[in-house]
């Protein structure tokens, strides 16, 4: 099952240096490993207190050897061992003065998951002899070369105090990409009836999904889903009776929709019971073509309340489309809620803006304050609140596999049907060429928020995948 905690180790690491003879009372001298323990204790202190919450914990090298940083061969072992029995996710890379490449490098390589790189910025050089006790800097170089030899992706924080923002916004990014690479590549996702006929733009490859990233494919048969459904309906009648007063709470009900409320919330628990009995993270979903003429219902407004309750639906059996809906809300450690808006009509006033549309399956917590939200023939129909987005895509064409995105942010527009958001690109008529010349389609997914360094970072660390960037 997804899972949106993560568990950094920190690796605090320093040179192995020669005993000089000092004379007494003499300043630390350069590379002092005082100093760097010093500084490795004093960088941890401040992410654990800063940075440790119910979606982020730390696992320390306190007690591998007296100093609990990483400095020689004979430690590497204990290192590995500590990291691996408590099931790190990634690694985060202290260099507290030049550092120990070696060690590093065997170290992630041996764990085997993604790595942050950062050392303190270097303090003044000793006013009155000019020595440099540090070097951190010089040291990311040398550790960075040794990873880059051993394979070992990293991202890295550029050379800064560490109350500085650029540290924040890289540990925050560095979360992100952690939490995406984690779910990623033990995702399960459940196929639930096939395409709609016409709909060959959502075609994916179910074999190179396993083959390249380990992303299983669970295919549910509609008989099955119409078995289950029916049984629902039948046994769980106080469910979906205070199911219905749930979307008459947060809906204007045209005339048509609340005979069928009960039907369209048995799909809320028929989903659930799918995502629980097939260990399913996320859903790709058959939706208005079969559904309604097997159960006599649209699954529109099931959609919306199983995305405010965490479960990511993606509709019309767009599996690549519904990949991105949850790689984004692992982005955001599943904290927001990603959706599922297409591009639509240009908007008729704004050339650089579009109308992200579909019939109704957004999250209700994303209706925008103080506009309508109706019920229309059994679907929702509401705008989505201001703010800005990250736009994305993940798709293929012959084997190759790119992740399409941007940032939007939203503006006013006409009102229409469905669930929607009128958002503004940089530069639309470059969109509008991606998706034409592929290897996309006009399904996007979207999320509040700017995640495109983190983005950027995933890439990174998954074979076979480019981020394709567009303004």
């Amino acid at each position: 099952m997804k899972d949106f905690t993560i568990k950094i180790g920190i690796l605090p690491t320093r040179r192995e240096t020669p005993n000089r003879p000092m004379p007494a009372g003499a300043k630390p001298g350069f590379l002092n490993a005082g100093v760097a323990g010093e500084r490795a204790k004093a960088a941890i202190a401040y992410v654990k207190k800063n940075y440790a919450s119910e979606n982020v914990s730390f696992v320390d090298l306190e007690g591998i050897n007296e100093e609990g940083l990483l400095f020689t061969d004979k430690d590497v072992e204990k290192a590995v061992e500590r990291f691996q029995k408590e099931k790190v996710d990634a690694l985060f890379v202290i260099n507290t003065n030049f550092g120990n490449e070696e060690v590093v490098a065997e170290t992630a390589y041996q764990i085997g998951k993604p790595v942050l790189l950062w050392g303190p910025r270097d303090e003044h050089p000793d006013k009155d002899d000019g020595t440099r006790i540090t070097d951190s800097q010089c040291g990311l170089f040398a550790v960075s070369r040794q990873l880059q030899r051993r394979n070992v992706k990293f991202t890295y924080i550029e050379n800064c105090k560490i109350e500085a923002p650029v540290f924040d916004k890289g540990m925050r990014n560095f979360f992100s990409v952690v939490c995406m690479v984690k779910n990623f590549k033990k995702m399960r996702l459940g196929q639930i009836g096939s395409r709609p006929k016409p709909f060959c733009s959502v075609i994916y490859n179910e074999s190179e999904l396993l083959s390249k990233f380990n992303i299983t494919v669970i295919p549910i048969n509609i008989s099955v889903v119409i078995q289950r459904y029916n049984e629902i309906m039948e046994n769980r009648k106080d469910e979906l009776a205070k199911g219905a007063e749930l979307f008459k709470s947060q809906y204007e009900m045209d005339e048509l929709s609340p005979p069928l409320l009960e039907k369209v919330y048995a799909f809320v628990l028929l989903y659930e019971d799918l995502i629980k009995d097939f260990n399913l993270d996320l859903i790709s979903s058959e939706c208005w073509s079969a559904m309604m003429g097997a159960v006599g219902a649209m699954p529109c407004g099931a959609f919306s309340i199983l995305a405010d309750k965490g479960h990511v639906v993606g509709c019309e059996t767009d599996t690549m489309g519904s990949i991105t809906m949850f790689l984004l809300e692992c982005a955001s450690l599943g904290k927001s809620r990603s959706f599922f808006g297409e591009f639509t009509i240009r908007h008729p006033n704004n050339d650089n803006a579009e109308l992200l549309w579909h019939c109704g399956p957004f999250a209700h917590s994303l209706k925008k304050e103080g506009s309508h939200s109706n019920f229309r023939m059994t679907r929702p129909s509401f705008e989505v609140k201001a703010g800005k987005y990250t736009v994305g895509r993940l798709d293929q064409l012959n084997g190759d596999y790119m992740f399409l995105a941007g940032t939007a942010k939203s503006v006013d527009g006409p009102y229409t049907n469905g669930t929607y958001l009128w958002a503004e690109f940089e530069d639309l008529p470059a969109w509008e060429r991606k998706l034409i010349e592929g290897p996309y389609i006009h399904h996007v997914a979207e999320i509040e928020g700017d995640y495109m360094d983190a983005i950027r970072e995933f890439c990174k660390y998954i074979p076979y995948l480019e981020m394709d960037e567009v303004k």
